[in-house]
This record gives C-alpha cells, sequence and structure tokens, in this order.
C-alpha cells in the first residue's frame, strides 16, 4: 500500500505546479521551480549578500566590510563609525581639502564581515593588510548585487525529490535568504511564492510577479546601479582575450556537457574558434548594441556549435565570465568563463 505521508507529500508539489502551470504559459515559463544550479538561483543568493561597498573607502574591498561600530582617524581627526549614516563624515573630511594626505586609520581591532557573512576578529593593521591582498586576488569573484532591496518577509515552496517531502518556509532577511539557498541541494526544488515587494535603487517599491520579473530587476539593478558598475571593462576587448569554455548552457533542459573539453577563442578579426582536442571548428561572432542591450551573435555551421547560433542578450560580464540569455518562449542561458 502507497504510505499516506509519501502520497500526500507528492501530492502538495503536483498542486505546487499545477498552480502555476497555467500561469507559466501566459508568462513564458516565469513562475515555475528553479535549483541551486538555476541562474536566477544564484542571482538572489548575490542580491542577499552582504552589503561591502558603502565603506570601500575605509576598507578597499568590496569583498568585505567592517562591522559597525568601530572608529577611524582620517587627516589627524578621530571619527566614530557608528551608523552607515557615519561614512559620509568621513567623504566629508578626505574631500575637505586637496592638500592633506588624506589617509584613513583605522583603530584595531575590528571585527570584519564578508559577503558570505562569515566574520572575523582582526587584531591589527598587518593581519588587516593580509587579508585585503587576499581579496585583491580575486578581482573578478562575482559579488553582491546592490540596488534591489527586498521587501521581506516572503515565503518559499519547496520540494525535496529525494525523500519526496513537500513544504514552505518563510524567510525573514538577506541572511536567512543567503544561508537557505547555500544549503541548497541538488534534489532540491523552490518556488517563491509572488507577488514580492522589492526595492530598488531608486528607493522605488516596486512589484515582482513571477521569476522573469525578478530577473529583469536584477538586471536592471545591474546595469544601471553605479555600485555595480565600480570598473569599467570594453566587451570586444574582455572577449578576445585568452580562451573561454562553457560551464553553463541550458535551452529547455541543461546541456552543458555537450560542451565538456570545448574551447572558444574569440578573435578580432570576428572569427572564433571552438575546439575539443580532436576536432576544431570556425564560425564567426558579431556583438552589436540594440535599444542599450548588447547583443552577442554566433554563427558556426557545424550540428552540435550551430546549437549555439542565436543573437544572446548579455546579462553581465567582467574579466573572466560572461553571461548571456535569450526570453522568447522561454528562457535560455549560455556562459563562458576564462579557461
Amino acid at each position: 500500500m502507497f504510505p499516506l505521508k509519501k502520497y500526500l507529500s507528492i501530492a502538495v508539489f503536483l498542486f505546487l505546479l499545477s498552480c502555476q502551470s497555467e500561469m507559466d504559459e501566459q508568462n513564458n515559463n516565469a513562475q515555475g521551480t528553479i535549483t541551486n544550479v538555476s541562474p536566477l538561483t544564484s542571482y538572489l543568493q548575490r542580491v542577499a549578500m552582504v552589503q561591502t561597498v558603502q565603506d570601500n573607502i575605509i576598507d578597499g574591498s568590496t569583498y568585505c566590510t567592517i562591522k559597525l561600530p568601530y572608529t577611524v582617524t582620517v587627516n589627524n581627526e578621530q571619527i566614530a563609525v557608528n551608523t552607515k549614516a557615519d561614512y559620509q563624515k568621513v567623504m566629508d573630511n578626505i574631500n575637505e581639502s586637496t592638500t592633506d594626505d588624506d589617509i584613513v586609520k583605522i583603530s584595531f581591532p575590528v571585527t570584519m564581515v564578508y559577503y558570505n557573512y562569515i566574520e572575523k576578529n582582526i587584531p591589527n593593521e598587518a593581519d588587516f593588510n593580509s587579508l585585503i591582498d587576499y581579496w585583491n586576488m580575486y578581482p573578478d569573484l562575482l559579488s553582491k548585487i546592490n540596488g534591489l532591496n527586498i521587501n521581506y518577509p516572503i515565503t518559499i515552496n519547496t520540494y525535496n525529490s529525494a525523500n519526496q517531502v513537500a513544504g514552505s518556509v518563510s524567510i525573514t532577511s538577506d541572511q536567512a535568504f543567503f544561508n537557505f539557498i547555500k544549503s541548497l541541494k541538488g534534489s532540491q526544488y523552490i518556488s517563491l511564492q509572488y507577488p514580492i515587494s522589492i526595492m530598488d535603487y531608486h528607493n522605488q517599491t516596486k512589484s515582482i510577479t513571477n521569476n522573469l520579473d525578478f530577473e529583469n530587476a536584477i538586471k536592471y539593478a545591474i546595469d544601471y546601479c553605479p555600485e555595480n558598475n565600480l570598473v569599467t571593462l570594453d566587451f570586444a576587448s574582455t572577449i578576445t582575450s585568452g580562451s573561454w569554455e562553457i560551464p553553463y548552457y541550458f535551452d529547455d533542459s541543461e546541456k552543458t556537457s555537450s560542451y565538456n573539453g570545448y574551447s572558444f577563442v574569440f578573435k578580432s578579426d570576428k572569427s572564433v574558434v571552438a575546439s575539443n582536442g580532436t576536432t576544431s571548428a570556425t564560425g564567426t561572432w558579431e556583438s552589436t548594441v540594440q535599444n542599450n542591450i548588447r547583443e552577442l551573435k554566433l554563427n558556426f555551421s557545424t550540428e552540435l556549435l550551430g546549437k549555439l547560433n542565436n543573437s544572446w542578450k548579455l546579462f553581465e560580464f567582467n574579466n573572466s565570465q560572461i553571461r548571456l540569455r535569450d526570453v522568447s518562449s522561454s528562457t535560455s542561458y549560455l556562459y563562458f568563463e576564462k579557461q
């Protein structure tokens, strides 16, 4: 006899999916379940990271922040940094004169909070400098997405295919959301309960009604929030530097493994060479900007590589990662990573 508990768990999950099925069709699969490897999941985790850029003028790192309160000395003036508003006092002191040294000295010990909520006590300046040097070794680590704040609480439906248990969880803070996503296993599926209220970097409240809405809001924050654009890079120079591999490719289903072992070299003459050690094929690439959105058009003639042919929309990039998507009847994703 089929266990009642297992039957109810499956029934709950099927109900969770069926409630969304009609809306999925109307919203280009904008709603529905996601997993720990879904692009939206990683974007949401970066939204929920610790805000670290607000005190860069003091610690010089976008991957950690100094836990309040603490004291600094700027141009012989001691400043108590008790709230985030006090960062402006430091800035005002630095901008007050163009002839002083503007050296910011931190009074130790302090507690550093990393982007992932881990805390570390720093007893002296030498340990502090070593920590900053460590983070500076990873300039292209995908950092927090600023300019989008989630208004909690939010509710997430869950289902674990390993034990066929369904449920829901209430998330009440960024830290709780970050740790929830971090703990997700491959067998777990989640579905956000909409609508969800967010605040953008203009301090405007907006209602998010589906997954695609959320992803587009994150894309907007990446493009337009100044705190996400601390380094300006040229796309053509970036893509033609070095060789790239595909760490993630999704088109109706994940098909990353089809391109395992392939290396892509984009050349300045608009050709792109793809090779896997035994075979090599040459295609073309072109980058244009349409309606303020950068596109990467790929064209290969072979059957396997031809599946990548598309006018991909650029989501984000840095020196080591390029993330593209195509939103049509469903959303496809193509990621390149520097080898």
